[in-house]
């Protein structure tokens, strides 16, 4: 993968767009949240965010921006790395006692999937667990529809801000599984590039590595859909590019931005699906809280080695959306590896204290996840099994 110089003059003006959902993207446009709110009559919105983000600059900007036009807000924080069934009761009991009209919800893809499970019971009494993907869905009622809901992400890798569906951790089980409803759409997906400039070098690595593990994953499922491929294919040759530059010059404020555009695109891509990277990494994270885009990012090269090999033609696409020479699936694959290599992501889970006594209890949960169902190769629990252990051992 190279550098290019691209044209900042396009990708650092305000743009506006509709699809999946209505996207406001550009530079400062944070400060525009209270116009945003007015036009969607929002006047008492719960403020979501994570544990970790809660003391950062752009909580605090949030909330003067809205406090400056007699918006009232509150805030809620208690969101784990990998959000849990009951941080989300927490979270839905403040908003009925706060008598909130909306969610704002504003960090990286934690604080997302929370603030969209939160919207899911904010309003109603069923059960959380009867929005679980796979499920039947519950029918809301006209009279206390979800609240509406504004995603703003700080971290340029999870696109989870245009759909309606999140991952959370049921406690008991200790899974991760992908909670939904197809009447909980974002009312706006506010993209500021400004917002991802104070990002950690690690965390910036990270995040993009999962974005580009979205658009892989989401490109490979089977079936034709343009739209979901397009994206996905734009996703990676933005990330080509500008990876490295946000990586190794953090206030390159252009690069920061298209990585912010290849994320959301990367989502938009996985609404086709995903893959066994995915479903390995939820049950990982459920029981040892990684980070879910440094899980990923570990697993994908050790995945790309089953998944691909019969999949040249996509291999090929892939390739050319990122520039390779060389569009072989071996090149692809090492390519990948090269560019993990060079933002500095651990070679295997044992680093980051995934033991290899779980390998066989991941794999069967693995199997379980909505995501495995989705992986364009069938694969075997022994199969599985043997992917979760070279994983833990030694993925690249």
């Amino acid at each position: 993968m190279r550098n290019f110089e691209i044209d900042s003059s396009e990708i650092l003006k305000p743009q506006d767009w509709a699809f999946p959902i209505p996207i406001s993207y550009g530079p400062g446009r944070l400060s525009e949240i209270v116009k945003f709110c007015e036009s969607l009559e929002i006047k008492n919105p719960l403020i979501v965010t994570d544990r970790g983000s809660k003391e950062l600059p752009f909580i605090e900007k949030l909330k003067r921006f809205l406090i400056q036009s007699n918006i009232g807000s509150d805030l809620f924080f208690e969101i784990s790395p990998n959000p849990r069934d009951d941080e989300i009761a927490n979270g839905s009991s403040k908003f009925r006692a706060g008598k909130h009209d909306s969610i704002i919800t504003i960090g990286g893809g934690s604080a997302m999937d929370g603030g969209k499970a939160i919207c899911l019971t904010a309003n109603n009494d069923i059960p959380f667990w009867d929005f679980e993907f796979e499920q039947p869905s519950p029918k809301i009622s006209k009279d206390n529809p979800f609240p509406k809901l504004i995603c703003i992400p700080t971290t340029a890798g999870t696109g989870a801000e245009t759909d309606s569906t999140a991952m959370v951790t049921h406690l008991k089980k200790r899974m991760k599984f992908c909670i939904s409803h197809p009447e909980l759409k974002p009312a706006l997906a506010l993209l500021d590039p400004e917002l991802t400039l104070q990002l950690p070098v690690s965390l910036t690595a990270w995040t993009g590595a999962d974005a580009m593990t979205h658009a892989i994953e989401g490109y490979c499922v089977s079936g034709f859909n343009p739209m979901c491929d397009g994206a996905a294919l734009e996703s990676l040759s933005l990330i080509s590019k500008n990876l490295y530059l946000a990586v190794e010059e953090p206030q390159n404020l252009a690069a920061r931005g298209s990585m912010l555009v290849a994320s959301c695109l990367g989502g938009i891509a996985f609404l086709k699906g995903l893959g066994l990277v995915h479903a390995i990494s939820h049950m990982v994270g459920a029981e040892y809280n990684t980070h879910h885009g440094l899980t990923n990012a570990i697993v994908l090269p050790v995945v790309l080695r089953f998944n691909l090999p019969t999949m040249e033609e996509k291999v090929k696409r892939m390739s050319e959306a990122m520039q390779f020479d060389d569009h072989s699936v071996e090149s692809f694959i090492s390519n990948i590896e090269k560019i993990l290599d060079r933002i500095q992501i651990p070679q295997s889970l044992s680093e980051i204290g995934v033991p290899e006594s779980c390998a066989a209890r991941i794999a069967e949960k693995a199997m379980q996840d909505l995501a495995y169902a989705t992986n364009p190769r069938l694969a075997t629990f022994e199969e599985v099994h043997k992917l979760v252990l070279a994983s833990i051992k030694k993925a690249r």
